[in-house]
This record gives C-alpha cells, sequence and structure tokens, in this order.
C-alpha cells in the first residue's frame, strides 16, 4: 500500500477514534483556555512592566524580552499537558479501552517532568523563531526552513512523552529515529490536516465576511465555526500522530475495535536486507 493510502486510512483511524469517544475533543477546548488565559496575564506584565517609553520611545525593555521569552515557555508548557494528555487517551481507545479526561489527564500529570521540558525546549525554539523572523528576509528564510524541520523531527514527539515517559531529549531523539519509518505520512499528515482545517474553515469565513458586509450575528457564528473547526482538526492531529507512532512502533490496533479496512493502515513494514 502506497503511502499516500496509507496516510489516508490513518486519518480514518483519527476521525474513528473522536467519533467514538468525543470528550477527547475536551483537551484542545482546555488547552486554548490556558493559552488565552497565559496570553492575557503576560500581555499585561509586559503592557505594565516590559515597555521602555522614556528612554528608546516605546520599545521594548530588557524585562519586557523576559516576559516575552517566559509567555512563549508557558504557552508551551500549557499546551504540550493537555496535548499530551490527548495522546495518552487516543492511545487508550486505540487500545480498546474507554478514555477520560481525569484518567488522561492523570497520565499526563506523571511524566509531568519530561512535560515541562519538553515545554521548556518547545518554548525556547518558538522564541528563538519568533526572533529570527524580526531580522528581514533571510531571518525570515532561515526561520521557515528551521521551522519546518522542527516540526517534522518533533511530529511524533506528543505520543513519545505520552506513551513512554521519556524527558524532551530522549523523546526529541525517539521521534526523529521514527521519522525515518514515517517520513511519507508525516509530511502528508502535516499538509493534509493544515488542507483539511483550511477548507472546514471557509464557511467561517465567509460568514464572517457576510456579518461585516450585512449584519454582525454572522460574524459571530463565523467566528464559533472556525473555533469548533480548529477544536476538531486539533484533536485529529494528535490522534493522528497517536496511530503514526503505533504503526511505527509496530503496535497496532486490536481485532474489532477499528473498522476491518483500516488494519493495513497498521501493517508493519517489511525489514530491509
Amino acid at each position: 500500500m502506497g503511502r499516500l493510502q496509507r496516510t489516508w486510512q490513518l486519518g480514518k483511524v483519527s476521525w474513528h477514534v473522536l467519533r467514538s469517544d468525543k470528550t477527547l475533543a475536551v483537551f484542545p477546548v482546555l488547552a486554548a483556555a490556558v493559552a488565552v488565559a497565559v496570553v492575557v496575564v503576560f500581555g499585561a506584565l509586559i503592557a505594565l512592566l516590559g515597555i521602555d517609553d522614556t528612554a528608546t520611545g516605546s520599545a521594548l525593555a530588557p524585562i519586557g524580552w523576559i516576559l516575552i521569552v517566559a509567555m512563549y515557555v508557558a504557552l508551551a508548557i500549557g499546551v504540550t499537558f493537555f496535548q499530551v494528555a490527548l495522546a495518552a487517551g487516543a492511545n487508550e481507545r486505540l487500545e480498546g479501552r474507554d478514555a477520560t479526561v481525569g484518567g488522561s489527564m492523570g497520565r499526563a500529570g506523571r511524566h509531568l517532568p519530561a512535560v515541562v521540558g519538553w515545554g521548556l525546549l518547545q518554548g525556547v525554539v518558538s522564541a528563538i523563531l519568533s526572533a529570527l523572523e524580526d531580522r528581514g528576509i533571510l531571518g525570515d528564510l532561515v526561520a521557515a526552513i528551521a521551522g519546518t524541520a522542527w516540526r517534522i523531527a518533533t511530529f511524533l514527539a506528543l505520543p513519545v512523552i505520552a506513551i513512554e515517559g521519556t524527558g524532551p531529549i530522549a523523546s526529541l531523539k525517539r521521534s526523529s529515529s521514527l521519522l525515518k519509518t514515517t517520513w511519507g505520512e508525516n509530511l502528508f499528515g502535516q499538509a493534509g490536516f493544515g488542507l483539511l482545517g483550511l477548507i472546514a474553515s471557509l464557511p467561517g469565513i465567509a460568514l464572517i465576511v457576510l456579518g461585516v458586509a450585512v449584519v454582525w450575528p454572522f460574524a459571530v457564528l463565523g467566528v464559533l465555526w472556525i473555533v469548533v473547526v480548529s477544536v476538531v482538526v486539533s484533536a485529529m492531529t494528535v490522534i493522528y500522530k497517536t496511530a503514526l507512532y503505533r504503526y511505527a512502533t509496530g503496535a497496532g490496533v486490536p481485532a474489532g475495535f477499528a473498522q476491518s479496512d483500516l488494519a493495513d493502515a497498521f501493517a508493519t513494514k517489511p525489514a530491509r536486507r
């Protein structure tokens, strides 16, 4: 079976898992709520403490840059926690067991040092890439290349942390090593879910345009539509990563849980001589 077909099957697994247990969609909502709270709190702190309008004319003071880095790290840790919880819950469903919000969060909590470590690493990398983007065209190019490489190499880090409980460096190495097995699915998955999110968001964008042009309630409906799409696609993406991790490690899915036409998605690759 070709990579494109196998990627499509893994995507069907993701949708099947989400449909079988809609509580998994709770985790992206919680992650989004934490992200908004972090941005509001740090935004207020930066506005109060991080602006040097006397010396440099409304530029960021050194404490402002420190607060920005701290915000990136806090965002990364908070979002990582709920993403790891989602990966743990998805793995439970792929094993044929019921996933619960409390149980999944408990598993993420047991791996809290790894979650915090990964959040720190992810936050620092995000801050560096953001700083590069402010360095002109060359900086934008370097940030785009480095960011793409980082996303590809770390695509399976979340299920690695959720299932194996390894630290940030070990999880990075493990995700990178699994990349050789999942290279095509990794690329297709990232592009496919991005395209899916864009297409699914088009009705919401149309409603927003209609609301601006005609009457504002349409814009509210459009925003709500995009939020729902973001939650669903975010949940499916982490489920996909977990399914792809299981494919790469040969874990598979117990017979009778998934539809029969999904079995080939988890067939292990023959060893090369």
